[in-house]
């Protein structure tokens, strides 16, 4: 996978601004936010479909649009492709007639009120064994491509493929981004923290002996 928002380590994209920033920058930012949230529930779509939705915008428009401005196109194109809305109806701000199936799903005031800030769980029991334990060499597979979906969603950074590091530390199972970002289930699968020396990822790192650390699936990894 190929995605314009893959960018670690890319040369020409300026400074990585650190300063700090409020959650929101605008009001209109707050609605964007609270829409996409409260959407979710009418495609049943996951985290992992929501972040693959924004991941396949046009590469102009993403390097183009502000981060919100990003969530709001991503959520559009999913409402169309999930049958929610049309294109016409997104235009005109109307919809074309009742949707029974759709207003079954939809969030009331005290449903969003119980659900707000509820943290849901991605851990799962019922996961293949893990194949490594902390301090394991394990190298990452050569290209960070979905398995399933040719240019699907993954969590292999193109910046760590291909590449031998250290299991840190065993995060339990998972769901597996890979297929629950396109309805194909969880498929749960270990997940790891893998450090990788800085002098490994990049060209001219400041520090090569600095680390850096990256949560990866066991799919993803091989021993080294």
């Amino acid at each position: 996978m190929s995605r314009v928002h893959d960018m670690g380590g890319r040369f020409g994209d300026g400074p990585v601004d650190t300063a700090e920033h409020p959650a929101f920058k605008a009001p209109w930012e707050a609605r964007a936010h609270a829409l996409t949230m409260a959407a979710m529930p009418l495609g049943g779509w996951s985290i992992d479909a929501r972040r693959h939705g924004r991941e396949t915008l046009p590469p102009a428009t993403y390097m183009a649009y502000s981060y919100y401005e990003k969530w709001i196109a991503g959520l559009a194109d999913m409402l169309v492709s999930g049958g929610v809305l049309s294109r016409d109806e997104i235009a005109s701000g109307r919809s074309d007639g009742p949707r029974p199936d759709i207003e079954a799903r939809r969030l009331t005031p005290d449903m969003v009120a119980a659900n707000a800030g509820r943290m849901v769980p991605y851990t799962r029991d019922d996961a293949p064994a893990p194949r490594f334990a902390p301090g394991d060499a394990v190298v990452t597979l050569a290209r960070p491509g979905n398995a399933f979906v040719p240019g699907g969603h993954t969590r292999l950074p193109a910046y760590a493929a291909g590449l031998k590091g250290r299991v840190l530390r065993y995060h339990g199972a998972h769901v597996f981004p890979d297929t629950q970002a396109h309805g194909l289930g969880e498929q749960p699968h270990p997940l790891y923290a893998v450090a990788f020396a800085a002098g490994d990822l990049w060209d001219a790192p400041e520090h090569p002996r600095d680390e850096v650390v990256v949560d990866l699936w066991q799919p993803y990894l091989g021993p080294a």
